[in-house]
């Protein structure tokens, strides 16, 4: 995911984010979404937990609107903080990875990314344990999407080209560390040489702190991180907000004939 300028946008891929719950699509990666759908790519989200019939369902719809990545696509399984989420369903953290692996690839193969964009392994932004699974359920589904004998069912097999993980320097804590600091939360933060692309989204960061504001749900009470950010001015949240970080996790095949394992 290279960091174009708006006046340039027609090389961007089509993208396919996976992220454990609605909003995290707006916070993580809103201005890289609604920046790809600018340049006329295609975009979608899938959501693996909260139900479809919930009320986080409808802002979730509301945000994607904004951001032109689609109708949501929602697993359905259960918040492991939230059992009102999805009431009758497994929490995502407690059921079978092959099963929603499976539904994954089914979702990659429809959709044919050119990329994707998931929460990274520490479970960014702040470690919750269905961001770390569905990093887990992620990078497993894109190996498993290009191997046609696994979930033979969900279609011919894709090659994703490039799996970015959301993450966050440890040079950008800026505003962001002490605004979850200050409600108890922490931020998982990586070294700087591991987060290998930094997009400035500011050119479209009214569309994102737009589908930040349709998860209205979120910005009530004191800890959902779209209530901090709507108690800031506009600068220091557009300092939190202007710019996304990922990670490139390398998915290209070694060249044929190698006789050791090289790096």
């Amino acid at each position: 995911m290279t960091t174009p300028s708006p006046a340039t946008p027609s090389v961007l891929p089509s993208v396919l984010g996976v992220f454990a719950h609605p909003d995290d699509e707006s916070l993580l990666a809103g201005g890289v979404l609604a920046q790809h759908a600018a340049a006329g790519s295609r975009t979608a989200v899938v959501t693996t937990t909260w139900a479809s019939d919930s009320p986080r369902a409808t802002e979730l719809a509301d945000a994607l609107g904004i951001l032109g990545a689609g109708a949501p696509r929602m697993l359905g399984y259960s918040d492991a903080r939230d059992k009102s989420s999805a009431p009758g369903q497994p929490r995502l953290c407690d059921v079978d990875m092959d099963h929603v692996i499976a539904q994954l690839v089914t979702h990659i193969r429809q959709i044919r990314p050119a990329a994707m964009i998931t929460h990274d392994a520490l479970g960014q932004l702040t470690g919750h344990p269905d961001h770390r699974r569905t990093h887990q359920l992620t990078f497993l589904a894109v190996e498993a999407a290009a191997l046609a004998p696994l979930h033979p069912e969900a279609g011919l097999p894709w090659q994703v080209g490039a799996l970015y993980a959301a993450t966050h320097p440890e040079s950008a804590i800026g505003d962001l560390g002490p605004l979850l600091q200050g409600v108890g939360k922490s931020l998982e933060i990586v070294p700087d040489a591991y987060a290998t692309a930094a997009v400035d989204v500011t050119a479209w960061l009214d569309q994102k702190w737009a589908a930040i504001r349709s998860h209205r749900s979120q910005l009530e009470g004191e800890r959902p991180l779209p209530a901090l950010l709507a108690r800031l001015d506009d600068q220091r949240r557009t300092r939190i907000l202007g710019t996304e970080y990922f990670t490139r996790l390398d998915l290209t095949p070694p060249p044929p004939g190698l006789r050791h394992l090289a790096p």
